[in-house]
């Protein structure tokens, strides 16, 4: 009974590790979708796990990238930081989680200038250009 209610605590303490524990396949690069709401600009972005890449003032760090096995229906998550540089001086972190590709408002990035999705997840022998 006690390990029941620990498996049922860590699930409603941490619902997105729980499902990105799921997905077993894990990915070197994440695959991400950018929008500036302000131009209307869309772009897809590469991000290896564990580097940054820069999106306008948004510094976006990806800790781990998953996905399904082919076998399985489609899924992929990663775990992202994001932070926006505000001024020389002035950084704020303002997205840190899980984002899964096939629901990002479960777990999206609010900002009133620019969005930011997960596509895929990839490991270094199977990436190439995205196409999109």
């Amino acid at each position: 009974m006690r390990t029941i209610a620990l498996v049922v605590l860590s699930f409603l303490l941490s619902p997105g590790l729980a499902i990105a524990q799921a997905l077993s396949v894990e990915g070197t690069l994440a695959v991400l979708q950018t929008l500036d709401k302000v131009t209307g600009r869309v772009r897809s972005l590469e991000a290896p796990v564990g580097e940054e890449v820069t999106f306008g003032p948004l510094t976006i760090r990806v800790r781990a990238c998953r996905k399904r096995p082919p076998e399985d229906p489609p899924e992929s998550a990663a775990f992202l930081e994001i932070s926006e540089r505000k001024s020389a001086e002035t950084v704020n972190e303002i997205f840190k989680g899980w984002m899964f590709a096939s629901s990002p408002a479960v777990s999206a990035l609010e900002h009133p200038v620019y969005d930011v999705w997960v596509i895929d997840c990839r490991t270094a022998r199977t990436s190439g250009p995205v196409s999109r």
